[in-house]
């Protein structure tokens, strides 16, 4: 079904009203980072071979930096993930915040890399404890191990929503919307466009 941006509009009420489009950008950036170091932790999407769609949870290395919106994550590329990327390198990642009902979603592509400065930079003894030592002396589970890999997400375009209020008040607020027959969105829909993480990644 093909819908204008018109009939959309007035369909979606809520989108219409949610959506910001004023905010600058290194605003929503400091927002979105806000957004991910609140819920923490990520899915992970990837594609395999099949058109299958898995996900997996994965807590990224770096969320921090004026104009940071790539997301890295260390991983095993022994795991199927891996694979996966290689099949195809398009990726969504999702955080969800239930205390405050925030969101955000990265779609873009992934590039795995075993650059050892990067390795180094976002090592966390963390990591050791998902792949192991397996006492071979080569298969360490420290940051040289030859398991351990990059995921470097390249966003496309990031969406995510934000929050304006406590959940008392988006419940009062919704719970009279309801009365009053109106749609409501007590927060707000951004975007971070193509062009603008291409600004963002020119200053940095």
């Amino acid at each position: 079904m093909v819908v204008t941006a018109e009939e959309r509009a007035r369909l979606d009420p809520y989108t219409r009203i949610a959506e910001s489009k004023d905010v600058p950008l290194l605003q929503k950036i400091t927002d979105l980072q806000q957004v991910v170091k609140a819920a923490k932790t990520g899915m992970l999407v990837t594609r395999d071979s099949n058109d299958n769609l898995h996900s997996r949870a994965m807590t990224p290395a770096n969320v921090s930096g004026e104009s940071q919106l790539n997301l890295v994550f260390l991983a095993n590329n022994i795991s199927s993930k891996f694979e996966e990327i290689e099949n195809d390198s398009h990726v969504n990642v999702s955080f969800f915040d239930p205390s405050s009902t925030d969101w955000a979603s990265y779609s873009g592509r992934a590039r795995v890399t075993q650059d050892k400065e990067l390795i180094h930079k976002h090592w966390s003894m963390f990591v050791s404890g998902y792949i192991g030592n397996l006492g071979d002396g080569v298969h360490k589970g420290d940051e040289g191990d030859p398991r351990v890999a990059v995921i470097e997400i390249i966003p496309d375009e990031i969406k995510y929503w934000i929050s304006e209020q406590t959940a008392i008040s988006r419940g009062l607020q919704v719970a009279a919307s309801v009365a009053m027959g109106k749609a409501t969105a007590p927060g707000e829909l951004r975007t971070i466009r193509k062009e603008e993480i291409q600004l963002a990644r020119g200053s940095y």
